[in-house]
């Protein structure tokens, strides 16, 4: 779906134009910092637009992928994404360097917890009492764990668990903002971020106890 939604762009923009004044232009817009950027799509120019999905769609397609766990469900995810930052451009305001990934990200996530909330998806799972004091996996013990097993084992954490823990130390996200995503409270996203660390390093040490 995230293929074609490109092409119909890439097609209808081309159209008129002949291939020397559609390379020159898209050069221009190639080299256009992201706030210049983020205002010519404010003003539906296309051929922003169209550089803004080139520009950003890969870093956004993983943070979806990250979140879904299915190709298909993230492409949907993205296209939804990108619907709704254009609808809303007009309300970003640069920051400096790297503010517009992080607002459009933003949105993305907003996106997808919304629709979370409504399937449920972020339900609270049992899963047994856990010590008073909770481990955190040792640094040196994780270097040890192949990187594709250890995203296995964060891949495999009860979904709010494994929510909190992404939004903290993937995406940068605080507590306080994490609560406002998830619509939950700061203390219960640290104790979430706190038990999916003790589970990550149970399941670690059980890792190279085996191997």
């Amino acid at each position: 779906m995230t293929a074609g939604f490109l092409h119909k762009w890439q097609k209808t923009s081309i159209l008129g134009k002949t291939k020397t004044q559609y390379s020159a232009r898209r050069n221009v817009i190639t080299m256009m910092e992201e706030q210049e950027l983020a205002q010519r799509c404010a003003r539906r120019d296309r051929q922003a637009r169209e550089e803004l999905f080139r520009r950003y769609s890969p870093r956004l397609l993983a943070l979806c992928l990250r979140y879904t766990r299915d190709r298909s469900q993230a492409d949907d995810l993205l296209q939804d994404a990108f619907i709704k930052v254009f609808d809303r451009i007009g309300r970003f305001r640069w920051q400096g360097s790297g503010s517009l990934y992080s607002w459009m990200a933003r949105v993305t996530l907003n996106l997808f917890f919304d629709k979370a909330r409504r399937r449920r998806l972020l339900r609270e799972t049992d899963i047994g009492p856990l010590e008073e004091t909770l481990p955190e996996p040792d640094y040196e013990e994780t270097l040890q764990v192949p990187p594709e097993r250890l995203q296995a084992m964060i891949s495999g954490l009860p979904d709010r668990y494994r929510t909190v823990f992404q939004l903290y130390c993937v995406d940068h996200l605080s507590h306080k903002e994490i609560a406002r995503v998830l619509g939950i409270q700061e203390r219960t996203s640290s104790a979430d971020l706190s038990r999916a660390k003790a589970l990550l390093a149970k399941q670690i040490k059980q890792y190279l106890h085996e191997n």
